[in-house]
């Protein structure tokens, strides 16, 4: 379970909303909050916004995650380079997947794969001993 990539999750809850669970033909342009500034102008958090600040949060979280550096983090890059394939293939075959909110979230696990593979081989370079 450790080695499960978060944004998989990200994944799977814009598939569910493809699948009309989240409702609606577009359930990520539901509003969820209006708020009212001081400035007289009004704040609006959409699904799609949310769905954002999760993908964010747990983009961090991989990124922390790929610091160690272990045996087990090959099978961590492999299955975020997994995810990210995924990604790349819903958003080239799957029409209800070309918006603009799964390509920041297939942006996303991009760079947590790259970030992943630059964090490990700059590791590993340390690790080389030179004599």
């Amino acid at each position: 379970m450790a080695h499960l990539p978060l944004m998989i999750v990200p994944f799977i809850l814009y598939n569910l909303g493809l699948t009309g669970i989240l409702g609606g033909d577009d359930p990520w342009s539901n509003i969820l909050f209006s708020m009212s500034m001081i400035s007289g102008g009004v704040w609006s958090m959409k699904l799609a916004d949310l769905m954002v600040v999760i993908a964010l949060a747990l983009l961090f979280v991989e990124l922390v995650k790929s610091t160690r550096t272990s045996n087990a983090s090959v099978i961590d890059h492999l299955l975020s380079t997994l995810v990210f394939v995924l990604f790349l293939v819903e958003f080239l075959l799957v029409r209800g997947a070309t918006t603009s909110l799964f390509f920041v979230l297939m942006l996303f696990s991009l760079v947590d794969v790259l970030a992943g593979f630059s964090v490990s081989l700059r590791a590993a370079s340390r690790d080389v001993n030179l004599r």
